[in-house]
């Protein structure tokens, strides 16, 4: 066991405690130690369910990077880069550190954030719940066992669920509280339950580092093909990006958070981190294979108590349901978490207005354009009132999580699609024949085709034409897919309504866009849409 302590302990990041340190402890201890203390408990066939309490998912609007000379003028201030004061924060670490000072048990892990060596941060998170341990020991990068003795951390996450914040004294919004000081490398989670939050920690701070090294930080999933071509894909909640890249046919690179070097493509973590809500063993079968599995970590998963079987479709606890297992867990994933340079970019859109088409070329300028605008549409009955769909636009399909000015990371991109060539495209997983409440979903067997189709290069064959109002390459016709779906206009039996409602979704497009437009070319703000007259 002492080979896994390593020398360079807490002492060094100025943490004294009385409390008795478990030092990287392996997923078996840690779930028998998570279930003796009644964290969790064992479902029927294996893995640790627990439940996150009042938080159910991440709290935007309690996250706060420090403002001071290392960050004021790199990191991009605003709605969703909050700033703290030095002073603000002194007080939350004292604080901190007061807490962990009396705490009885300290779990403590040596991670990696990053699969490519040259490109990775070492990580210590220290948590005062056995699970949360073992949550960011599924998802980050494990160490081998001979380089736990040696580790030196660079940057340290301290995650207390049972700190209180106090607005007043350190400077923020309610009693929970996630703090980031890029000045000491020190990350402060207190007040939450949700194990998200570490593990976004780690995402937005290779978001920061990153980009400096000419390294594309991305919020994507990432596969590749039998002959090596990988394949990145873009997208928000709901449209599909974890569904679409678990393909049986093609290695799992990762689900959620990768960087793209000169070299490669590489997984920012070890584990994946699913939605657990309805999961189908017949859509996902490699997904729900792993709420069978002892590792699998289940948040807020309905389980009945006596016989302790898993309700998947219950969201009485959450509509968030998630699950954490090692990536390995999925049987086609990729050894060491990394692929090539990208063949294929796919931004991935649920358009509930049903006006973009099931897929699009873009060029270099149009691609900019729609990472940077990350556009999404939640479906008309997802709030009270809401009878229209409702169009979300975050910048890099991750606006959260990038401290830096999305120009950074949208420069990064163009970059590297012009260096390798890489085609780009447009996939609509929302609506055809009609906005949300008139038409209908668009078929998956559909878009798989059209998507296997751009991946396999046969797409780039077919014939294209012009959208009218978008400026993008649409095809005409694809060998086994429904040539009537492919020309959205076609699709509504009402023109005059899919007319107006383009006309709708390209102002939607253009007032987000002002926000960009002085920090990108000519050639950038070119490829924004324009209302043309329909044919």
């Amino acid at each position: 066991m002492n080979e896994r302590i390593p020398e360079i302990g807490l002492q060094a990041q100025g943490i004294e405690t009385r409390a008795t340190l478990h030092w990287n402890l392996v997923t078996a201890r840690l779930i028998e130690t998570a279930v003796a203390r009644g964290e969790g408990k064992l479902s029927a066939d294996g893995p640790l369910v627990v439940e996150t309490g009042e938080h159910t998912g991440r709290s935007a609007q309690d996250k706060f990077m420090v403002r001071d000379d290392t960050t004021r003028d790199t990191v991009w201030w605003g709605k969703t880069n909050k700033p703290m004061s030095p002073d603000h924060f002194a007080a939350l670490k004292a604080d901190f550190f007061a807490a962990l000072g009396q705490k009885e048990d300290l779990f403590v892990q040596d991670l990696y954030g990053g699969s490519q060596p040259e490109h990775r941060v070492r990580v210590r998170v220290v948590t005062e719940l056995a699970w949360h341990n073992l949550f960011i020991r599924t998802m980050l990068v494990r160490p081998e066992e001979h380089e736990l003795r040696k580790f030196a951390a660079e940057y340290t996450i301290i995650d207390l669920p049972s700190f209180r914040a106090d607005p007043a004294r350190h400077g923020c919004r309610s009693s929970t509280v996630i703090a980031v000081n890029m000045t000491e490398k020190l990350i402060l989670i207190g007040g939450t339950r949700y194990a998200g939050e570490m593990k976004k920690s780690v995402f937005g701070l290779l978001n920061y580092l990153l980009p400096t090294t000419g390294v594309m930080p991305m919020h994507c999933s990432a596969n590749m093909g039998a002959d090596g071509s990988t394949a990145v894909f873009f997208g928000l909640s709901g449209t599909g990006k974890t569904t679409l890249s678990a393909d049986a046919s093609r290695t799992l690179i990762g689900d959620d958070e990768h960087g793209w070097s000169d070299t490669a493509v590489f997984n920012f973590e070890g584990g994946c981190y699913a939605k657990m809500i309805r999961l189908s063993p017949e859509a996902e079968p490699e997904i729900f294979a792993t709420t069978k599995r002892f590792g699998t970590v289940l948040e807020n998963v309905v389980m009945d108590p006596v016989t302790r079987q898993l309700d998947l479709h219950d969201n009485s606890l959450a509509e968030n349901s998630r699950g954490a297992y090692p990536i390995d867990f999925i049987p086609n994933a990729s050894k060491d978490n990394m692929g090539g340079v990208p063949r294929n970019i796919v931004m991935l859109t649920a358009d509930a207005y049903g006006i973009l088409p099931p897929i699009a070329k873009l060029t270099p300028e149009q691609a900019m354009y729609h990472f940077l605008s990350g556009y999404t549409a939640r479906v008309a009955g997802t709030e009270i009132g809401v009878t229209e769909p409702d169009a979300t636009f975050s910048t890099c399909f991750g606006a959260p999580f990038m401290p830096r000015h999305p120009s950074v990371y949208g420069n990064l991109l163009k970059e590297r699609i012009a260096r390798g060539g890489v085609d780009c495209w447009l996939v609509n997983t929302g609506w055809t024949g009609g906005k949300y409440g008139v038409g209908h979903r668009m078929p998956i067997k559909a878009t798989r085709a059209l998507l296997n189709a751009a991946l396999d290069g046969s797409l780039n064959q077919v014939e294209f034409r012009t959208d009218p109002n978008f400026g993008f390459q649409v095809p005409v016709s694809v060998p086994g897919v429904d040539a009537a779906i492919l020309n959205p206009r076609d699709t509504w039996a009402d023109k005059a309504a899919y007319d107006a409602t383009a006309a709708k979704l390209v102002g939607l497009f253009n007032e987000n866009f002002q926000q960009f437009a002085d920090h990108v070319d000519e050639g950038v703000r070119a490829a924004a849409p324009k209302v043309t007259e329909a044919a």
